[in-house]
């Protein structure tokens, strides 16, 4: 096999009931790539105590995790804002079945130096590295020397307070910088592909990035990685190249599929701040969108793409997804598919970001728009 295909995708949530439905409009995709990457969002247990100092996410049913595994999924990032807020015992839990399933996963475990440990994957000979780091905390989420939680840079908030996903952060803490590069150069080498996951950005906000972003990103390609994958705003960003290599600033949702975010429910944090965020970024979600009440321009989507060929060679490029209603990913094709991709470029040139060629990148892999 002298080129690999890799599918990346943004984060998942699949704690309603029919994990298999959600994913399915776009597991032809996950299930033909070679190497499927994801980033999962929330614990998957049906334990733990309730973490303390953010909003919480509820744990999903760990049975659906195997639906991942169905659809083809071959790693996951766990580093996230959310994977702690069932404790120890929520990541324990969401380990021990990724595990059972064959799920490769980094960016979070018992502790720091777990949290830390890459994901290697071996496929025709070559090793695929995924690294996962958590940019936004909260900081009571990341793992110590004797404390379960996830991977980190840390990024100052402006304001001088704690990093949290709330504040606006800011600047990158040199010692953190540091940590994270020397661990993306421990892991290269021939025949290595190093994917970096990064939870950054601001939250519900189109064509937005935080002052850190691009230095971070550009920092792990200097590095040596291959290609940054981020996620966490839960909308689409733009895509850059540094050094020749591909930065997805914000691969949007996978599958995200939650009543965690609806105003109606019983947990008073979650409800306080289903509200509050639609006041924080000025948006009001479409109504039919029960399951993704995200910003309607959350609508388009993408899966970030890569031919890694034998001789090195990295071409990058992306799927584009619609998510209809009430928050179900299908591949966006034909005019539809145009339009998303169009959104994309946008939305990164609006941030300064070089024009993309939306005609080599759409067609990738073959992948009609």
């Amino acid at each position: 096999m002298s080129v690999l295909d890799i599918a990346l995708l943004g984060d998942i949530i699949l704690d309603v009931p029919d994990p298999d439905h959600w994913l399915s409009g776009i597991a032809s995709v996950t299930r033909a790539a070679d190497v499927t990457i994801a980033h999962l969002e929330v614990p998957h247990t049906r334990r733990g105590v309730e973490l303390a100092g953010d909003v919480p996410a509820p744990g999903a049913d760990p049975d659906h995790l195997a639906a991942l595994a169905r659809a083809g999924v071959t790693a996951v990032s766990m580093a996230g804002n959310h994977i702690a807020d069932c404790g120890a015992v929520g990541i324990a839990d969401t380990v021990a079945e990724l595990d059972r399933l064959g799920i490769a996963h980094a960016g979070a475990g018992g502790d720091l130096a777990a949290a830390r440990r890459p994901a290697v994957m071996a496929v025709d000979g070559r090793r695929i590295v995924l690294l996962s780091f958590n940019c936004v905390g909260p900081e009571i989420a990341w793992a110590t020397v004797d404390r379960a939680g996830s991977a980190y840079v840390r990024i100052a908030a402006i304001d001088g307070g704690p990093t949290r996903p709330q504040a606006r952060l800011d600047a990158i803490d040199p010692a953190s910088l540091v940590d994270m590069q020397t661990m993306i150069r421990a892991q290269t080498g021939p025949d290595t592909l190093v994917v970096v996951a990064l939870h950054k950005g601001v939250t519900h906000s189109p064509a937005t990035l935080a002052p850190y972003e691009r230095p971070l990103a550009q920092a792990a390609i200097d590095a040596g990685a291959d290609v940054v994958a981020s996620h966490h705003a839960h909308i689409a960003q733009g895509i850059e190249f540094h050094r020749g290599r591909p930065i997805f600033h914000g691969l949007g949702n996978g599958v995200v599929v939650t009543h965690a975010l609806s105003p109606s429910q019983d947990h008073p944090a979650r409800r306080e701040w289903a509200e509050r965020r639609k006041t924080m970024f000025g948006f009001e979600p479409d109504p039919a969108y029960t399951l993704a009440p995200f910003h309607p321009d959350a609508r388009n989507g993408l899966i970030g793409r890569l031919r890694w060929h034998s001789d090195g060679n990295v071409e990058a490029g992306f799927t584009p997804l619609w998510f209809e209603a009430p928050g179900r990913p299908i591949l966006a094709k034909d005019a539809q598919g145009a339009t998303v991709a169009r959104y994309i470029d946008t939305v990164g040139q609006s941030v300064g970001l070089a024009p993309l060629d939306l005609g080599r990148m759409t067609h990738l892999n073959c992948i009609a728009v």
